[in-house]
Formats: structure tokens, C-alpha cells, sequence
């Protein structure tokens, strides 16, 4: 079905529909603030986070593209991209549930590579099925809604376990015979139903629009094997636009400031606050709670930044919106190991919150202009890669220079992903938006 053809849905139904996004970024917030700690209390060099924390982007790097060309060429009776929804949101809420549990290293890298593997199934067709299900003028709302609910979902993924301790009375220093607190726990286990409920209400409410008789015969006509789907992937890198291309080089920075700045914020904060190297210690158990309750705010920041980002974005365009916000991004980060007082934090928290918030959402608006409709999950798939490459590249480079060149010191981390933020702020200016200002976003009715 042509973009312009498609019914427009009400404000109501777009937010609805991207409800699932919830549930997956309360998962992805609960990784991001509780994966490190995970692995310290089970006994990890800090040097070696990155490579513990592998599974995520070398899972990305092959499942997401894969299963964003297997859905293109998917025509079954439930739709084209809501056999994956289902599959990854069971993986997801099984990886979240025993995480937890884990009782060794070992374990704990076992059950993210499975965690990550559900997240990324449903990931890469839940970007597809939100330009599939909108028409043209919808598209804006629809995925600055997903990074508000990206916002929404991570900040209270974040402070979950704060909200145990001081609404419940959870005991912060509780903790189980391999060192990882209760609160940590509960935490996950409200994630694995959050996971598979929020879903399962967004496809339910919101189903996908039937494929055209064209469209059917078109997918019919394509072989769905691993070759057939393989060559697909080759042949749309081949083809990719121009514009795709040059936001590659934006990600590279980009993603592997993002990935430093989750793996050591904490590590930073126990340093930088209480002067805590241990990691089995109150103190670096409460630099974690810190972590939680700025990791809320900059994610609420973002929730907010979101939703406002509509209408300047549309006036400025999604490139120029997504550069001040990545600078912004840049000096917050660059600001924290410097920051003594853990009430300050907050301060450079909003600049890491904008940034995020325009991560979720303005890359794809230019991404979803260039790209043709029928491929749009094998080259939502690789645009993903492009974040998953830089993790891969940070996981495998960091150990090699954390104790050398940043002399062992999660601070010196923090700076350099300021560093680098800032420059894929600037590198994002050499993209050039195909739309430019889009249209007005008129059509997102109320009710």
C-alpha cells in the first residue's frame, strides 16, 4: 500500500501502537544500568566490561538485518512483522527473568546473548512496522512517540530499584550468595512482564494493515532461505542511498560514546561521589541507585525532549535538531567525572537526556525518506548494524587501552565518550535531509 494512501490513524492509536516500546526499553534501560554492576558483583575486571557485554552488539550485528529482510519477505496469516513481535518478546521476558539468577560470569554472558536476541527480534521489525502502518505525515509523530516511550520506558527501568527501596522498603544491601542485590532481582522480573504484556497490547490494538494483492504476489515470489535473504542484505548495501551512508560515519561516533558512557557511568559515580573502588561495597552499591535515579531523570528529560522536538523539528529538520542535541549529549558526559556532589549530576543529566531523545527519533525520520517502502526492514536491519558495529569496535578496542592510555580510571572513559559525542554532533551536519523541513504534521488527529 502507497504511504499516501494509507488511513491516517488518530493521535490516540499511533501512541498505542508504539506502547511495545515500553516494555522493550524498559528491558534495554534495565541492561544499561544494571549489566556492569551484574558482572562486577559476580567478580569482572572492569577493563573487560565491554568484552563481558559483548552479546549485545554481535547479536544486533547478525540478528537484526537478518530478521528486517526475513520480515520484508514474511506473509503469514498474523502479518508480516507480528511473528517476530511475538517471538522475541517471549525470548526477551525469559533472558530478563533468570538474568538475576545468574551464579556465575559464564551464566550471566549466557542469558544476555538470549536477552539480546529477543530484544533485536522484536527491535528491527517494530522500526518496520511503525513506517509500514503510517502514512507519510504520520511518520514524524510516530517515531518521536517511539522515543518518547524509549524515554519513558529506560527512565523507569532506571528507577526501579530506587522506587523498591524508598516506596516498598526493599533493603538496598540485601543481597543473595553470589553478591547481586534483591532489589536487582524484583527489578527484572517487573521488566520480563513488562516486556511481554506492552507488546502484545500494541499488535493487538493495533494490527498491521493487510498487504495489497500486488504486494502479496511480489513477497510470494521471493525465495525466503538463508541465501536468498543473505544476497537481499548484499544487494540493498549495494544500493544504499547516499544519505544512509554519510549518517554511518555519524554513528561510528555516535554509538561508541553511547556504549563507554553505559558501561562506566557507574564506575565513574562510585569515584567521582564516594571515592569507591569495590565493587561489593555499600558505597559502590549505592553509586549504582545513583546511577538509577540519574539514569530516570536524563530518560524522563528525554521523554519530554521527545514529544517537544515535533514541531522544532520540523522547523529546523531532523539533521540540525540532531546535531545540538548530540553536542549537548557530549558536554553532559564530559561534565560528570568532574562532579563531586552527587545532586549536581542532574545538571549535565539533561544534556545526555537530549541527546538521547533525538538518537531514538531523528535518524530515523531521515533514514524512512530515503529508503524505498519495500525494503524498508532489510535497511531498517542495516542501519542497525551501523550502531551495532561500534559497540563491537568498542568492546574489542577499550580493554586494549583502558589501563594504558585512560590509566585504568572509568573517569577518563566518561570524557572521552563526551569527546566523541560531540564530534558525531558535528559529523551529522554532512548529511543531507532529503526532506528538509517536513511537511506539517496536520494529519495526527486527536482521538
Amino acid at each position: 500500500m502507497n504511504a499516501s494512501t494509507k488511513p491516517q490513524l488518530p493521535w490516540l492509536r499511533i501512541i498505542e501502537m508504539n506502547l511495545g516500546f515500553l516494555g522493550l526499553q524498559f528491558s534495554f534501560g534495565l541492561q544499561q544500568a544494571n549489566m556492569s554492576p551484574i558482572y562486577s558483583y559476580l567478580g569482572a575486571d572492569v577493563a573487560n566490561i565491554p568484552l563481558l557485554q559483548l552479546a549485545g552488539p554481535l547479536t544486533g550485528l547478525l540478528v537484526q538485518p537478518l530478521v528486517g529482510a526475513m520480515s520484508d519477505r514474511t506473509s503469514s496469516r498474523w502479518g508480516r512483522r507480528t511473528p517476530y513481535f511475538i517471538v522475541g518478546a517471549v525470548l526477551c521476558s525469559l533472558g530478563l527473568f533468570f538474568m538475576p539468577l545468574s551464579p556465575t560470569i559464564l551464566a550471566a554472558v549466557s542469558l544476555l546473548w538470549i536477552l539480546d536476541a529477543g530484544n533485536n527480534i522484536t527491535m528491527e521489525p517494530y522500526r518496520a512496522y511503525v513506517s509500514d502502518r503510517l502514512a507519510d505525515d504520520q511518520r514524524r509523530f510516530g517515531f518521536l512517540s517511539q522515543s518518547a516511550f524509549t524515554g519513558l520506558g529506560q527512565m523507569l527501568a532506571y528507577l526501579s530499584p530506587t522506587f523498591l527501596v524508598n516506596a516498598l522498603g526493599f533493603d538496598p544491601n540485601a543481597v543473595d550468595a553470589h553478591n547481586i542485590p534483591v532489589i536487582t532481582r524484583a527489578a527484572f522480573t517487573i521488566g520480563a512482564v513488562l516486556s511481554l504484556t506492552t507488546i502484545l497490547w500494541s499488535i493487538f490494538r493495533v494490527p498491521e494493515l493487510p498487504l495489497s494483492e500486488a504486494e502479496r504476489a511480489r513477497i510470494i515470489s521471493l525465495r525466503m532461505t538463508a541465501g536468498a535473504t543473505i544476497m537481499e542484505i548484499w544487494h540493498a548495501i549495494v544500493a544504499m542511498p547516499m544519505a544512509m551512508r554519510k549518517l554511518a560515519l555519524m554513528s561510528l561516533f555516535q554509538w561508541y560514546a553511547m556504549f563507554t558512557y553505559w558501561n562506566y557511568v557507574v564506575y565513574s559515580i562510585a569515584r567521582s561521589v564516594y571515592n569507591e573502588t569495590n565493587a561489593v561495597s555499600d558505597g559502590f552499591r549505592q553509586a549504582v541507585l545513583d546511577n538509577g535515579e540519574i539514569g530516570g531523570f536524563y530518560n524522563g528529560v528525554a521523554f519530554v525532549a521527545a514529544l517537544a522536538m515535533v514541531p522544532w523539528a520540523r522547523k529546523a529538520g531532523p539533521a540540525m535538531t540532531h546535531a545540538v542535541c548530540l553536542i549537548a549529549a557530549g558536554a553532559g558526559m564530559f561534565a560528570i567525572p568532574h562532579i563531586a556532589d552527587k545532586t549536581w549530576l542532574f545538571v549535565p543529566a539533561i544534556g545526555v537526556g537530549l541527546g538521547w531523545a533525538s538518537i531514538m527519533g531523528n535518524p530515523y525520520i531521515i533514514l524512512a525518506r530515503t529508503i524505498p517502502p519495500e525494503r524498508t526492514g532489510v535497511y531498517m536491519g542495516i542501519f542497525n548494524m551501523m550502531i551495532v558495529i561500534p559497540m563491537l569496535l568498542n568492546a574489542v578496542t577499550m580493554p586494549l587501552y583502558f589501563d594504558s592510555l585512560l590509566g585504568g580510571d572509568p573517569r577518563n572513559a566518561l570524557m572521552l565518550a563526551g569527546v566523541l559525542m560531540a564530534i558525531a554532533g558535528v559529523c551529522v551536519l554532512w548529511v543531507r535531509d532529503p526532506g528538509g523541513a517536513a511537511p506539517s504534521d496536520h494529519a495526527v488527529k486527536a482521538g
